[in-house]
């Protein structure tokens, strides 16, 4: 059987014509059911001169359940905190949200970028309208690695609590901490030879322990970590990192997430690099453990919308809807951004049994 694939429904939201909080894109979006039931993204806008803020917008269904549009909703979040503030603007970029059951909050993870460069941030909602804002995600150090002051981003939190090596339940959040020498553009001047380090190089899931709805202002502190994958396969050979946030599917926590790798392009004298998007299947309720991962992209950039853009060569996901809706909670369907400038949907049926490879029942890194 070969790896589980990604197939497109087509593309659901571009920059309206004359928006100026859209005029160099819209992409990456965040996507969650609301208390009344219905799908809602909030998209990336970026304004002249790389300025982000969120928009909400209500996903429309055809009548086969399929996601044909968008209807375009207010400005939810925009750069206002000193943290998300720089000298040439700022910005709020590629919320992910999950409702946290425990909680009974809706908490959105966002890279906040200011004249400090791209770190984590937190942000919570009753109702996805009104958000408040956390503060930024603090790490306490690990086995010698600090990770403040270290660029991060692709952050998103799981909807239940997680079983902390501390032995307490806890708020667990996957990101990649971006240390020096780790960006795709550093790696790509490298030998295809090197080795990568299997923490600087790594999704990592680190933990908050938290256990009560009250408990909720304290989740920006992660005081335990474990490194959770590094790059593998050729696809993901320059990096690794976050894409949508985990959902529970049938096999454990589903993660889909992308890779970067490089090729060379005809006539161009550099290495192009590539985003793609993969699957990885965590063990439930210990996902440190993984049961599955691709060893070939479920989705690879193709056509123009996703092959020539701000970005060249991206796709990028972010949002992830699991279809109880249609009751068929085994299809799920992703948001994910098109070179950086348009946002496409693809859909992922898992089947009944995974697809067996060299990474079934094994993890990378010894469990906590």
């Amino acid at each position: 059987m070969t790896d589980l694939k990604l197939k497109r429904l087509g593309m659901i939201m571009e920059p309206q014509a004359g928006e100026p909080n859209e005029v160099e894109g819209v992409l990456n979006p965040a996507a969650a059911r609301g208390r009344d039931g219905q799908l809602y993204l909030f998209p990336r806008l970026v304004a002249r001169g790389n300025y982000s803020a969120f928009r909400i917008a209500r996903v429309l269904f055809d009548g086969a359940g399929d996601p044909k549009g968008v209807e375009r909703m207010g400005i939810v979040l925009e750069p206002e905190a000193d943290y998300e503030l720089s000298e040439t603007g700022g910005g709020c970029e590629d919320p992910r949200i999950c409702f946290v059951e425990p909680l009974q909050h809706y908490v959105m993870t966002y890279t906040a970028l200011s004249r400090r460069g791209p770190r984590i941030a937190l942000a919570i909602s009753d109702d996805l309208l009104h958000w408040r804002r956390m503060g930024l995600a603090t790490f306490h150090p690990y086995d010698g690695i600090a990770f403040e002051g270290v660029d991060n981003k692709d952050a998103s939190v799981f909807p239940t609590l997680i079983p902390g090596p501390f032995g307490r339940q806890a708020v667990a959040l996957i990101h990649r901490p971006l240390f020096p020498g780790t960006r795709p553009e550093e790696k790509v001047h490298r030998s295809r030879s090197h080795v990568t380090d299997p923490h600087r190089e790594s999704i990592w899931i680190s933990y908050c322990p938290v256990s009560a709805k009250d408990d909720a202002h304290r989740l920006c502190e992660f005081v335990a970590h474990h490194p959770l994958a590094r790059p593998a396969a050729a696809w993901e050979r320059l990096k690794i990192g976050g894409g949508a946030p985990p959902v529970m599917c049938r096999h454990g926590w589903l993660v889909v997430y992308h890779g970067v790798h490089d090729s060379a392009a005809a006539g161009v004298a550099r290495r192009k690099l590539s985003y793609d998007a993969g699957v990885m299947v965590l063990a439930q309720p210990h996902p440190t453990r993984i049961i599955y991962r691709s060893q070939e992209p479920a989705l690879v950039p193709k056509g123009p919308l996703e092959r020539i853009g701000t970005v060249d060569d991206v796709v990028f996901p972010t949002g992830i809807d699991r279809r109880d809706d249609l009751g068929t909670p085994d299809r799920f369907d992703i948001y994910y951004g098109m070179a950086d400038d348009r946002i496409g949907v693809a859909r992922l049926d898992v089947p009944a049994t995974l697809p067996h490879d060299a990474t079934n029942g094994q993890s990378e890194h010894a469990s906590p």
